[in-house]
């Protein structure tokens, strides 16, 4: 399958709020069902070892959504006695609004816009512990997917992690399959995901071409998503 960037109806302009609840609904049992909080927890439990005691974990993450993902990052640090403080973006009003909702009253994510794309100019270098951007980079062209890694890798003192969909006929047969009965929006949007998602070798060679050589790619197949993560040599202090 070649990669097909075409837009996807919950980014448009006029939404409606009713929609893009429904949308961000299904996001979330999407993430719930198949792994996108766990593949991002499955890193931070990793590196947790070496986190010095006494102070706040910080994490960026881009592309929130409803924020789902930050709010099970929180609640697993706080099971592990880890105090993750996470800054949760997008830049789409109407998802903000509702992110800011479904977060209300959550101790330790702040719902706040930014521009993915303009992050090198808006953030100071090394300014969070940790970049995350989940289910967000397919949306984008190649020249912005490279924008944006590199915006991570430099904001980033520690470590990212990119959490993102595996373009494959299969995936795109199952979610096809999973889709049935939604809303004409969320049927649009899950096949235009999958069809705008990452091969292996593609994601190898966009890493490469940002210098994330620390970085490790994993993907599985029962969930159609892959993680491009890593820690920065150094980070923590280790050798």
């Amino acid at each position: 399958m070649q990669r097909v960037l075409e837009g996807e109806m919950m980014d448009g302009a006029n939404v409606s709020r009713e929609s893009m609840q429904q949308a961000l609904a299904f996001i979330r049992g999407v993430n719930r069902r198949l792994g996108g909080a766990a593949a991002l927890i499955r890193h931070l439990h990793a590196w947790s070892k070496n986190w010095p005691k006494g102070r706040p974990i910080t994490l960026l993450d881009l592309g929130t959504g409803s924020a789902d993902i930050p709010l099970a990052v929180r609640r697993w640090g706080e099971a592990q006695g880890h105090d993750i403080r996470i800054t949760a973006t997008d830049v789409h009003p109407l998802t903000l609004e509702l992110a800011r909702e479904h977060v209300s009253g959550a101790k330790g994510v702040e719902v706040t816009s930014l521009d993915a794309l303009a992050m090198r100019e808006s953030l100071s270098a090394r300014s969070f512990d940790y970049v995350h951007a989940g289910m967000f980079l397919h949306h984008l062209s190649e020249i912005q997917v490279l924008t944006v890694l590199a915006g991570m890798d430099r904001v980033a003192a520690q470590g990212v992690v990119w959490n993102d969909l595996v373009r494959s006929r299969l995936n795109l047969a199952f979610i096809t399959l999973a889709t049935t009965g939604q809303s004409e929006m969320i049927r649009h949007d899950a096949r235009a995901s999958v069809r705008a998602g990452f091969t292996r070798p593609e994601v190898l060679d966009l890493a490469q071409r940002c210098d994330l050589r620390f970085c490790r790619y994993h993907a599985s197949l029962f969930t159609g998503r892959f993680t491009l993560a890593g820690e920065k040599p150094g980070a923590w202090g280790m050798a």
